[in-house]
């Protein structure tokens, strides 16, 4: 079998100290590319040498950002200035980056004055034309320069993965600085601009047609049941299991957010098993379900640019082309926020959390005749509870009752479903379909979710009224089985 699994790339390039990953190939890359582009002025020689971006580096990279908005010289010279400009940036350190983009935030923001003087030419604007004129002028005059410095930066070879790649960075600073916050914001807005879904790519991950280094990235990226090796992923791409991903033409080597699915028969209630490399493989025609277990954004930079509902929608449709014997489209998800909830709730000392059964249940496997929030709590303090059945039979009726309570009644904002993964799901227009008792005993799982993981289900025929129902009025829809734990 050794014969079959693709070299990993890092073992190819390892040096005697650490191996190279993806992310340090395709930031050499990008370096590679933006050097033989690149102008002179203050360069990424200079800027490597005094990483975190001294104060004596300050009015430079300033004067060179001026340069980048300047017309003069032509197209040519404008994108040798703006590759110049991005290259100072991949030399600098997090420190270096980070002044880096306040000096794009604070130094290239609107200018209050013109805005004031647009302002002033709408108040005194007399009939529709010297209106629409005077907004237009209001509209320009509230563009901060850093737009267009971003535009540039997008017109260079990887452009778009480098802002991609500097929003993500904005994100992860820690600050409350307003002008930071619109710098994101404006990048944001662009990206949602580029990202609409219509320029997106639908395309299958197979062992065969992937290249190890795209393979490589799926190990990376899987945000959901940590891919553990290479056997593994060849498991997860057999030919009873599909993995789709959405790709941008600017990016055509990085998924933007890729599904697995296992093609299967009847509800699938246990990651361990559907994972389990020794499992038979079935014959993907006899299959008449289809499990999506896994959705993993891989661009940390594209949060809150949503193509994931049109991911799975897509994905069902294409599949049921492709296998006409599957008539149920479902998935196995972690409730991520179930146990957080619940520890609050308990520290909160709800009365009558506990139905007089499950406490008499709970002090039986302690050993204890009062106090069952309490033996709750400590029961799930430790974190090995699912290896003693004692323990595992009393939480079974308590932790499955307040899981669906917790899916169906606690609220976050706007009337949205309080857990992440119950509202993306629900606003794709699924339905909360079955818990699965024991259905993810990783650390993970036992830690967020109680071990528990929940089907929502795809109705095709429904998806949009069921949407319909949960955007607009709250709704949430659910099978009578789930409905049915809240009243044990």
């Amino acid at each position: 079998m050794d014969d079959l699994i693709k070299p990993n790339p890092m073992d190819e390039n390892a040096a005697a100290g650490k191996p190279e990953g993806f992310l340090d190939r395709t930031l050499r890359n990008v370096r590679s590319a933006w050097r033989g582009i690149a102008g002179s002025g203050y360069d990424a020689t200079t800027a490597s040498s005094r990483p975190d971006l001294p104060e004596s580096d300050l009015d430079t990279l300033k004067e060179q950002m001026r340069a980048c908005l300047e017309t003069r010289g032509g197209e040519v010279s404008a994108r040798a200035r703006a590759a110049a400009l991005g290259h100072v940036y991949l030399a600098l350190d997090a420190t270096g980056r980070e002044r880096f983009l306040n000096v794009l935030a604070h130094g290239f923001d609107v200018d209050p004055g013109p805005v004031d003087a647009a302002v002033e030419e709408l108040r005194r604007a007399k009939g529709d034309d010297a209106r629409r004129s005077a907004h237009t002028l209001l509209k320009r005059s509230l563009e901060a320069p850093r737009i267009k410095l971003l535009t540039q930066f997008n017109a260079l070879p990887d452009g778009i993965k480098f802002l991609v790649d500097m929003r993500a960075e904005l994100m992860g600073l820690e600050t409350t600085d307003p002008a930071l916050a619109a710098l994101e914001q404006e990048l944001k807005d662009l990206l949602t601009t580029w990202f609409d879904v219509d320029f997106l790519e639908l395309r299958q991950i197979t062992w065969d047609n992937a290249s190890a280094a795209l393979l490589e990235k799926l190990i990376a990226y899987e945000a959901v049941h940590a891919i553990t090796g290479w056997d593994d992923l060849k498991n997860r791409l057999d030919s009873d299991r599909r993995c789709f991903a959405y790709f941008h033409p600017r990016m055509p080597a990085e998924p933007l957010i890729f599904v697995e699915v296992a093609l299967v028969n009847g509800l699938a209630g246990n990651i361990q098993a559907l994972l389990d490399e020794n499992a038979p493989v079935i014959d993907p025609k006899t299959a008449d379900t289809a499990i999506f277990y896994s959705i993993s954004n891989a661009q940390k930079g594209l949060a809150g640019i949503s193509f994931g509902n049109f991911l799975i929608k897509r994905v069902a449709e294409t599949l049921s082309v492709e296998f006409k014997g599957l008539k149920t489209f479902s998935t196995l998800s972690p409730v991520v926020g179930f146990r957080k909830w619940l520890d609050r709730t308990l520290a909160e000392g709800e009365p009558k959390l506990l139905t007089p059964g499950e406490g008499k249940a709970l002090n039986a496997a302690a050993g204890k005749a009062a106090g069952a929030k309490g033996v709750l709590k400590s029961l799930l303090a430790n974190p090995s509870w699912p290896e003693n059945q004692i323990f595992s039979d009393a939480l079974y009726a308590p932790l499955l009752r307040l899981c669906a309570r917790y899916l169906m009644e606690a609220k976050g904002l706007n009337k949205r479903a309080l857990d992440p993964v119950a509202h993306f799901h629900l606003t794709n227009g699924a339905r909360l379909e079955r818990l699965n008792w024991r259905g993810d005993l990783s650390p993970r799982g036992v830690k967020k979710s109680g071990g528990i993981m929940i089907n929502y289900l795809y109705d095709l025929s429904r998806v949009e009224d069921n949407h319909e129902a949960y955007t607009s009025t709250g709704k949430i829809m659910a099978s009578s089985g789930v409905r049915n734990l809240l009243k044990k």
